[in-house]
C-alpha cells in the first residue's frame, strides 16, 4: 500500500509545508538522509503556545507533538516529492515547553511518534530524545525534529 493510501485510510490530510521562519531550509537530503528542521506545534492551522505543567495538559501536549509530526510528513513531501520514498524514520527530537516540575515529556512525544509508527509501520519505529526545554520559538507548545532514511530518486 502507498504512504498516500495508508494517510486517505487514517483520515489524514496532510497541511501545507510551512515556510522556514529564520535563515535555514526546512529539509536537508545527504548521504541517504533527509534531516527535517525542528517543526513547531500546529493544531487546527493555527501555532499552539503554551507551557506544560502550567497552561497546556498533557493531552493538548499529545496533540501539539502530533501536529509536528504531521508538519514533519509535509515537508518530507514537499521535499521528496512522494512519502513512498522514506525507507525508515531512523530518529526524532522532541523539546517541549515545560514548567522545572514537569516530567512527562516522553508521553508528549508519543503524538509524534505514534503517528510515524500508525503511517510507517515498522519502518515508522525510531531512536528518539524527549527534552524540557524553558521556552521554544514563538511561544509554541512542542517543536520535533527528524532524521528519515530515503531511497533515492
Amino acid at each position: 500500500m502507498s504512504i498516500e493510501a495508508r494517510l486517505a485510510e487514517l483520515g489524514i490530510v496532510l497541511p501545507e509545508a510551512a515556510a522556514p521562519v529564520a535563515a535555514y531550509v526546512p529539509v536537508v537530503v545527504a548521504g541517504g538522509l533527509a534531516h527535517v528542521s525542528g517543526q513547531v506545534s500546529f493544531v487546527d492551522g493555527a501555532l499552539f503556545k503554551g507551557r506544560l505543567g502550567e497552561d497546556v495538559s498533557l493531552e493538548q501536549g499529545i496533540a501539539a507533538a502530533r501536529g509536528c509530526g504531521l508538519m514533519i510528513l509535509a515537508q518530507l513531501k514537499a521535499a521528496l516529492g512522494s512519502l513512498d520514498r522514506v525507507e525508515r524514520v531512523v530518529k526524532l527530537g522532541c523539546f517541549v515547553n515545560s514548567s522545572a516540575h514537569f516530567t512527562d515529556q516522553p508521553k508528549v512525544a508519543n503524538g509524534a511518534s505514534e503517528l510515524m509508527v500508525a503511517v510507517f509501520g515498522d519502518a515508522g519505529k525510531h531512536a528518539r530524545a524527549a527534552v524540557g526545554v524553558p521556552s521554544l520559538p514563538l511561544g509554541v507548545a512542542v517543536e520535533v525534529d527528524a532524521i528519515v532514511a530515503v531511497r533515492a530518486d
